[in-house]
């Protein structure tokens, strides 16, 4: 069901009621809205995510281990970039619950790229008084060489969502 068809009368006014702190009215999540944030990760949140993940892999960290089978340096843990996703998600819906995600890693990306990550709005349909949204996935490296896709799905409590910078 699409975002249009959800709204009864009985919601639209609901959310002419709601109060917000500035006169701008909310943004209301559509098809095609794309909500993007920009990262460039350090050798310490590699060294930090190592130490959480357990990943011990040296293509990570040690920069001798990555040349020698082919990489320009250590290389960024692929879940460390796709923690972008659900960063956003969050930062926009608070209170989102994620519920699945598909990946697909392109490219390799390395300490001191910048990343961008972007979801955009597939599908939208009421589920009990919450939205399920599909979200299509993307990863940039300088912000427009694709690096990483996939499908989100998280379950919004409303549609309509904070503006952040990017």
């Amino acid at each position: 069901m699409l975002f249009r068809s959800l709204h009864s009368s009985r919601k639209l006014q609901y959310l002419s009621m709601r109060c917000f702190s500035s006169a701008a009215p909310p943004l209301v999540l559509k098809l095609g809205d794309v909500l993007k944030k920009a990262r460039v990760f350090t050798e310490e949140d590699v060294l930090q995510y190592s130490k959480v993940s357990h990943d011990s892999n040296p293509l990570h960290t040690d920069s001798a281990a990555a040349r020698n089978v082919g990489f320009e340096g250590p290389l960024v843990h692929g879940m460390l970039v796709v923690s972008l996703f659900p960063n956003i998600i969050s930062s926009h819906f608070p209170a989102a619950v994620y519920v699945s995600q598909t990946l697909k890693f392109k490219l390799p990306v390395y300490i001191g790229d910048r990343i961008v990550g972007e979801v955009e709005a597939t599908n939208l349909r009421e589920n009990k008084n919450r939205y399920l949204a599909k979200f299509k996935t993307r990863c940039f490296k300088n912000g427009e060489i694709l690096v990483i896709e996939g499908e989100a799905l998280a379950l919004l409590p409303t549609l309509d969502y904070r503006a952040v910078e990017v």
